[in-house]
């Protein structure tokens, strides 16, 4: 269920209510019980994650092997990076 701001335009009363996106909004201040109770619009998200965290790794079904691959060798020996040209 979201979670709804609520501002009292009498008393600057503020409170966050959950509520059914099908309920009725409040229009009475529980503070000063004057009709001038608004939901308050903010541009805040509604989905929050909750938990230790999500990682990528949470949904891959393999694990790859780690090591990267070795470079292959140069066809030439003037190639200054080539084990063969040592």
């Amino acid at each position: 269920m979201p979670t709804y701001q609520y501002r009292c335009n009498n008393c600057g009363n503020e409170l966050e209510i959950v509520q059914k996106m099908s309920d009725d909004s409040l229009t009475i201040c529980p503070k000063c019980e004057k009709e001038s109770f608004e939901r308050v619009i903010t541009g805040e998200g509604g989905f929050v994650l909750k938990g230790s965290g999500f990682y990528k790794t949470d949904y891959n079904p393999t694990t790859k092997d780690s090591t990267p691959a070795s470079p292959a060798p140069c066809s030439t020996t003037a190639c200054p990076t080539c084990p063969l040209a040592k």
